[in-house]
């Protein structure tokens, strides 16, 4: 399928790792201290891929789509530091690396894939947690979100990560497995692979990606 590439970039957040456990902890954790009930770990899924800030906004009004004015900024900012300060002490208490991720990603090393990674999560956590499951040895290069780029679905990080390696967008795959991925794919003009077991609530083969894979040891199949 992917013939001659040299760069594979990975999202984390529903692609390496199942986060949302963690996330939805810290989400409660916020809620409680705001007087809010506690939403389910299903719910919380629906509301990630965006970065923290989004994630913590539609949590804390328990809806996709809200009026912006109907939340009190102060309170919510408020909210939001009570989310990162928590989440940040607990990245890992409940956080799954997916099955064959490190299988995987050590079988791409040996075949001379660059590889790297962008995530929509706040840059300060990213290391962290590659660090937590050693998948740092696996990553020449990664990308979290912070003011230096915009987030994907933007194409920045993409064609910034591609600058890095002197390597061409047509010479590289994004990974991944939320809308955001598979449109700053396009965006940048980047192949993209669809994972079909992460966050994206729906069919994503209806975001048409260049492929889509249910196990990540697919990528072996592909590539």
């Amino acid at each position: 399928m992917f013939k001659n590439k040299k760069l594979i970039i990975f999202d984390m957040d529903g692609t390496l790792l199942d986060s949302a456990p963690s996330l939805a902890y810290a989400v409660n954790y916020m809620r409680k201290q705001a007087g809010k009930e506690e939403l389910s770990v299903e719910r919380i899924r629906q509301f990630i891929g965006n970065g923290s800030a989004i994630l913590a906004k539609k949590a804390y009004a328990n809806s996709h789509e809200f009026d912006e004015s109907e939340i009190d900024e102060a309170e919510f900012e408020r909210a939001h530091k009570i989310f990162l300060d928590f989440y940040g002490k607990n990245l890992n208490a409940k956080t799954k690396i997916y099955p064959n991720v490190t299988e995987t990603l050590q079988e791409l090393k040996k075949r001379g894939y660059i590889t790297s990674l962008v995530t929509n999560k706040p840059h300060q956590f990213v290391l962290p947690m590659l660090e937590y499951f050693n998948l740092t040895q696996f990553f020449q290069n990664y990308l979290g979100a912070s003011e230096k780029f915009n987030k994907k679905p933007a194409p920045d990080m993409l064609l910034h990560t591609c600058k890095i390696f002197n390597i061409s967008p047509k010479d590289t795959v994004m990974v991944g497995d939320s809308k955001n991925d598979i449109l700053a794919a396009k965006n940048a003009n980047i192949d993209s692979l669809a994972v079909s077991y992460g966050y994206f609530n729906g069919n994503i083969k209806d975001l048409n990606p260049t492929a889509v894979c249910k196990d990540f040891k697919q990528l072996l199949e592909l590539f």
